[in-house]
């Protein structure tokens, strides 16, 4: 699952957009299906966290979006979550967002690879959830 919060610049959904097929693909491979929520206040993102159930998502890619710094509500929700996530931010090396304190279960932290920080954290939670291998024929360095 992708949980998105609101962004502050109309260039967060042309980043996720740009690799939501490569995403699609790469879960695909590893029998895995992805589900993508993208909110439009920190009220339907704290909604958004609290209706996660871990029978229905196994590990949560989560990016904050401009509800940073988080408020009590956002990091309440965080802490209470009863499965892992990963904590994406789609920002490039020149312009860092500020990262969540610890809340939760958070597996990882990914952020300054624009875009491609949602295939790196796929990766991270393929990986997690054991399915690293999953789909792929050739593996390097065996």
């Amino acid at each position: 699952m992708i949980l998105r919060g609101p962004e502050s610049h109309s260039t967060g959904v042309r980043v996720l957009d740009a690799v939501r097929a490569r995403l699609a693909e790469s879960a695909a491979d590893a029998g895995k299906t992805i589900a993508l929520r993208c909110c439009r206040s920190e009220a339907e993102l704290v909604d958004g966290l609290s209706g996660l159930r871990a029978d229905e998502v196994e590990l949560l890619l989560f990016d904050p979006g401009a509800c940073m710094p988080a408020s009590e509500r956002l990091r309440g929700a965080l802490a209470t979550l009863s499965l892992p996530y990963i904590e994406v931010h789609d920002d490039d090396m020149d312009a860092l967002e500020p990262s969540l304190a610890d809340a939760g279960d958070c597996v990882a932290r990914v952020h300054g690879y624009a875009a491609q920080s949602y295939t790196l954290a796929l990766a991270i939670a393929l990986e997690h959830l054991g399915c690293a291998e999953c789909g792929h024929g050739v593996h390097v360095g065996t």
